[in-house]
């Protein structure tokens, strides 16, 4: 073996960070449009993402967070604005 095909990542790593991010940008969106229909879908694709990935020990973590104090952030806006939450 090479060391370029050693070095090379499978598809499925780069689908599951192509994935976490979306999880990242749906999970910032929670903060200005409706955090309870939008935390389900991002949490399923950063667990989908975690399924797929061994080799993303930051980007996976960081999705988590990222909806979580998103979705917080986002319900207090959305109840001090008086819009709706879902």
């Amino acid at each position: 073996m090479t060391s370029s095909t050693r070095d090379r990542t499978p598809p499925s790593e780069a689908v599951a960070g192509l994935l976490a991010a979306v999880a990242i940008f749906a999970g910032a969106m929670e903060l200005v449009y409706r955090p309870f229909r939008l935390a389900p879908a991002a949490l399923l694709l950063a667990i989908i993402a975690t399924v797929m990935s061994r080799e993303q020990p930051r980007i996976i973590p960081l999705a988590y967070v990222v909806i979580g104090v998103c979705f917080v952030a986002g319900a207090a806006l959305q109840i001090i604005t008086h819009h709706p939450l879902y």
